[in-house]
């Protein structure tokens, strides 16, 4: 017989990126490199209705990395920079309870208000992206968040919200240590705060998680930050969107 824990997290998955219904795309993204490929096992759609924007694949890599510190007993909790309708950080705290983790936070750390809009000195790329301008599909209201927590029945005092632009709460944010650092900015900005507030915090033998990484601007603060502070665990892709590394025990 199939483990539950496992059983109950593989339907989370499944659930949360909606392959029970089949929801329609918004949007679909071709990054033009020739692959034929599933858009929302690969997270390359925006979802209409789906929790999760970030596919099945990137889903598993969350998964085995939160069950990795748990296993290892990698001192921390885990945050989510950038959390859209919430989905992969209820699934990081689905994680955490079907293993019987009581004692780490799951950090919701988003703008709730979708993008900021750049300004002209900000950084060439993210200026150039004007996200701002999707953020009829891109702003999640923190109630909303907070409910969809609840619809799964993972709401509770091991979830705790960060709401704000990242430059005013990530440098007082109460987060002692993390073993799970998860981005999903975005932008230059977005990601570089994220990194410069939060990568002192990770624990050795935790993973930062990059969601956009195929987008330049925000690979372009990955290596600016990580060069910049010497760290030269090696960059592992996850689906051709989103990379990962594990800081060295």
């Amino acid at each position: 017989m199939a483990d539950t824990a496992e059983m109950y997290l593989d339907l989370m998955k499944r659930v949360l990126i909606n392959t029970i219904y089949r929801d329609e795309a918004i949007q679909e993204f071709d990054y033009g490199d020739g692959e034929e490929v599933e858009h929302r096992l690969v997270g390359r759609d925006w979802p209409s209705v789906a929790h999760t924007m970030i596919g099945l694949k990137r889903l598993d890599n969350l998964q085995r990395c939160v069950e990795t510190v748990l296993r290892e007993n990698v001192p921390g909790d885990l945050i989510e920079t950038g959390v859209w309708r919430g989905g992969a950080s209820i699934f990081m705290r689905a994680v955490v309870r079907a293993h019987g983790d009581t004692g780490r936070t799951v950090w919701v750390a988003d703008s709730f208000q979708g993008m900021p809009e750049v300004a002209a000195s900000g950084h060439a790329a993210d200026v150039a992206m004007e996200l701002h301008k999707y953020n009829d599909v891109l702003a999640i209201s923190l109630d909303t968040v907070r409910y969809n927590f609840e619809r799964y029945g993972l709401l509770d005092d091991q979830v705790r919200f960060l709401p704000g632009w990242f430059a005013d709460t990530l440098p007082t944010a109460p987060v002692e240590r993390l073993a799970v650092l998860r981005l999903d900015g975005d932008l230059y900005e977005s990601t570089t705060v994220a990194l410069e507030n939060l990568y002192p915090k990770l624990s050795p033998g935790g993973f930062t998680i990059i969601d956009d990484y195929v987008i330049p601007a925000c690979a372009e603060a990955v290596h600016h930050y990580r060069d910049a502070h010497g760290i030269t665990e090696p960059v592992v892709d996850i689906d051709g969107t989103a990379a990962y590394w594990r800081k060295t025990p």
